[in-house]
């Protein structure tokens, strides 16, 4: 079998799979703190844009309004963010709670844990490969 070099399409079809496999087992982690990935990803939200509006923060995670309403309140309802209204009285922001701030360092601590068991299995020079691709894969993201 020939493999083509430096081909976008060829370098998707592996990568997808192996982003996918890596982003499910790092949402496994987490299930034990009765939190899903999509709201670790709100309250990641919330956190970097302390204020942001229900309508914004829906734009921004590519959720329809309806669809996001029903997210915050189950967030609401866990206590893990407040509404709070601006002094101005029309605009309703979003602010993480303490208890959801602890929810945020939680998963960060369960995900490095658990990445970091996974790198140190790998060879020295495995490692080096994975962190030189770095700089190419927050471009990629960034495009």
């Amino acid at each position: 079998m020939v493999r083509v070099v430096n081909d976008p399409v060829t370098i998707a079809n592996r990568l997808r799979p192996v982003l996918l496999r890596l982003a499910r087992e790092l949402r496994r982690e987490i299930h034990s703190l009765g939190v899903t990935g999509g709201q670790v990803s709100l309250l990641s939200q919330v956190k970097h844009n302390p204020g942001i509006t229900a309508s914004e923060l829906a734009e921004r995670e590519r959720v329809s309004a309806p669809g996001m309403s029903g997210h915050l309140v189950r967030l609401e309802a866990a206590g893990l963010i407040e509404r709070k209204r601006a002094t101005d009285r029309r605009r309703i922001g979003l602010y993480l709670t303490a208890e959801g701030a602890k929810v945020l360092r939680s998963v960060r601590g369960r995900r490095t844990a658990w990445l970091s068991a996974r790198l140190e299995r790998l060879e020295p020079a495995d490692r080096e490969l994975i962190e030189d691709a770095l700089d190419s894969l927050e471009k990629l993201m960034d495009a």
